[in-house]
């Protein structure tokens, strides 16, 4: 704020401007002149000013305006700052989150049994190798699902009651009734079979009447669907690999489960899409 001095001068250069007062100018010399400007203001006319100037007010306005552009710049720094911490500690998140599912996929998977196979494909795992069993062709009771029994068995006790149920299995195959492309018969030899493993696999599924999987699910492997004969006991259905081998080549009736090539018949089963007394093909996929 200007001091009552200040305000007296600006008071006397007003009167100055319209004439009211004469020249100080002349009346004052020495140091204590220092304080008066002389300036013209029209034509030839002079008159002095002299003012005290008050910084204080504009100091304060020039301290809050830099302590705001620097609080401003702090402010933008430390954006800048917290943005680049935030985006290196979501990439170190996101990288311990797919490490992480990633492992534990490697955890995760799923077994399906390849039927007339001793081993697996596709890169999955074998968990074993065996035999297919079942109950006899001819047994009333029992189960109809065909097992796949491991070759290195732990075998219970010495039993004599009478309820046989497993038996182990055969091809019911010759050269007049066999799916086409199979150049072997294998009449009256022994199914081998395998458990599979796959990992990062969440479900399997069979497919009958399709050799190839649908969009989005991963084929294990493809064959034709078998079971035993209409004129038998009812029993399962099992998609046996189109490259089946025999378990050994023992070609004996030795009766037990058996594998008989399937075929399709019109009527309630429309044709088209399905073709009348045609293999009846299968696929086993996994997603």
């Amino acid at each position: 704020m200007a001091s009552s001095s200040g305000a007296y001068t600006g008071f006397c250069y007003i009167l100055l401007a319209v004439g009211a007062l004469p020249s100080l100018a002349s009346e004052c010399s020495g140091d204590s002149c220092g304080h008066l400007i002389s300036m013209p203001l029209m034509d030839k006319m002079k008159a002095t000013l002299k003012a005290d100037v008050d910084v204080t007010n504009m100091n304060n306005h020039l301290k809050a305006y830099i302590e705001q552009q620097t609080q401003k710049g702090v402010e933008t720094a430390m954006t800048d700052v917290m943005k680049q911490l935030m985006d290196t500690k979501l990439k170190e998140i996101n990288t311990k989150i797919e490490s992480t599912i990633l492992k534990e996929l490697k955890r995760v998977g799923v077994t399906y049994i390849r039927w007339g196979r001793k081993g697996c494909s596709g890169g999955a795992e074998l968990v074993y190798t065996g035999q297919v069993g079942g109950s006899d062709y001819n047994t009333r009771g029992g189960g109809v699902n065909y097992l796949c029994l491991p070759n290195d068995p732990e075998n219970g006790q010495h039993q004599s009651y009478n309820n046989i149920q497993v038996y182990g299995s055969e091809y019911r195959l010759s050269s007049s009734v066999k799916p086409s492309g199979w150049y072997e018969s294998m009449a009256n030899m022994e199914v081998p079979c395998s458990v599979c493993y796959k990992k990062r696999r969440s479900t399997v599924l069979m497919i009958p009447g399709r050799k190839t999987c649908y969009k989005g699910w991963n084929s294990e492997y493809n064959g034709y669907l078998m079971s035993d004969h209409s004129t038998h006991y009812r029993r399962d259905y099992a998609c046996v690999d189109k490259k089946a081998s025999p378990l050994d080549y023992k070609k004996v009736d030795e009766h037990g489960a058996y594998f008989y090539p399937l075929r399709t018949q019109c009527g309630s089963l429309r044709c088209p899409p399905y073709t009348n007394a045609a293999d009846v093909l299968c696929v086993v996929c996994s997603k």
